[in-house]
């Protein structure tokens, strides 16, 4: 391997995605040989780079793991008031970091791995990836506020109109949602600009990843058709290579 551009030779070894990889670098926390990183600066396998005082290297096999987030599991590599980390509590026994997000008290399916450019490929708003929620809210649904969550709604705290997205009513007061962006908190916030607050958000489907029959604090690796049909599906060759 050549050397390429340092956020992308992190992502490479598994750290976090190329967008966290800046704010690392940014925040001072990379070292390439001794020397602390900056934007702009290159790496490959004959440097020493550093983060967070701890030597990294390309893994020397991918892995990617589905994993069954229980409620009050935090994702996050390092949070000083966090109690319960995800990549602490998974066990793994190889580093893996999560493809984008879910909050504290949410739970359900969610995908880590060591490879930085699926995780780059996920997290690409842009690539529209599908992800299917259950929700569960205090009151009953109306049918004209479940026909603007479906449209688009402004969300006023972000600046943002989420995208349009398909949504089924399973229950009075439960709906299946399938999103294909990750705004902050984006349906406790589209359910709230209905009047309602969620009393329960499960992620049961990533793309082409479904949480079966998963219990909380489960995982499982990804294997043959499954992950072939991932990664394909995020624009990466079956061989796991860019296309």
């Amino acid at each position: 391997m050549e050397k390429v551009r340092l956020n992308k030779y992190l992502a490479s070894c598994g750290v976090c995605s190329r967008r966290d990889a800046d704010k690392l670098i940014e925040a001072g926390e990379v070292f390439v040989n001794g020397e602390k990183a900056a934007a702009g600066m290159k790496a490959g396998p004959e440097d020493r780079v550093e983060v967070r005082g701890k030597c990294i290297a390309q893994p020397d096999e991918k892995v990617v793991l589905a994993y069954y987030k229980p409620v009050g599991v935090v994702c996050s590599e390092r949070d000083a008031h966090a109690g319960r980390l995800v990549t602490k509590e998974i066990g793994y026994h190889k580093r893996v970091t999560y493809a984008g997000r879910l909050d504290k008290d949410s739970e359900g399916l969610l995908l880590l791995t060591n490879d930085g450019d699926l995780i780059d490929a996920m997290m690409r708003g842009k690539n529209g990836h599908e992800k299917e929620y259950i929700v569960k809210a205090d009151r009953k649904w109306e049918d004209s506020a479940v026909e603007r969550m479906r449209e688009g709604v402004y969300l006023e705290e972000l600046g943002q109109t989420t995208r349009p997205c398909e949504i089924e009513r399973i229950g009075e007061k439960t709906l299946r949602m399938v999103l294909t962006q990750g705004l902050n908190r984006q349906i406790r916030r589209m359910c709230e600009a209905q009047g309602c607050r969620v009393k329960s958000l499960k992620r049961t489907r990533v793309i082409n990843i479904r949480l079966e029959k998963l219990k909380p604090g489960e995982y499982r690796e990804l294997t043959g058709k499954e992950r072939e049909e991932l990664y394909q599906l995020c624009g990466l060759s079956a061989e796991y290579g860019r296309r």
